[in-house]
């Protein structure tokens, strides 16, 4: 038997023999952590009772009570400003397949967006360039032109 599984035998038999009638909850610390995850309607109804409460230390006690941070508090309220709270209630999994139309668009914006970021370092170039034509006195297409039309 691996020691973690041993951790965890003592410590359910530790709890059950030293469970009270009285019901007090174990101080010992689980040998194996398990992370909390709250569902989108539980952080809201929290969110809710948490906002109306007014009373000075009401807000520690029902943290208290829901066995909570106010750190929790913190992400959750950002995360409702931001709207993520209804988007965690969809259920996560496999994508939807994308259709022959729908890649071709999403193939098509991609290679849009690196044309332009293409287009904005030659813009660059082109005005490095000239400025560095201006400053050895090197005469641009654009100078020759311009002193052809003034003749």
């Amino acid at each position: 038997m691996s020691n973690r599984k041993k951790l965890k035998v003592i410590s359910t038999n530790s709890f059950t023999a030293a469970a009270a009638p009285s019901a007090a909850p174990d101080p010992e610390v689980r040998a194996v952590a398990k992370r909390r995850q709250f569902e989108a309607a539980y952080k809201l109804a929290v969110l809710a009772e948490a906002d109306r409460l007014t009373e000075p230390g009401a807000i520690g006690a029902l943290l208290r009570r829901e066995g909570l941070y106010s750190s929790h508090l913190t992400v959750w309220r950002r995360e409702r400003e931001q709207g993520a709270l209804a988007a965690l209630g969809r259920r996560r999994g496999r994508k939807a397949k994308l259709t022959p139309e729908q890649r071709r668009i999403a193939e098509l914006q991609g290679r849009c967006t690196r044309l332009e970021h293409e287009l904005g370092q030659a813009h660059t170039i082109i005005d490095v360039q000239k400025k560095l034509c201006t400053l050895l006195g090197i005469p641009t297409a654009a100078q020759d032109e311009n002193f052809g039309s003034e003749s």
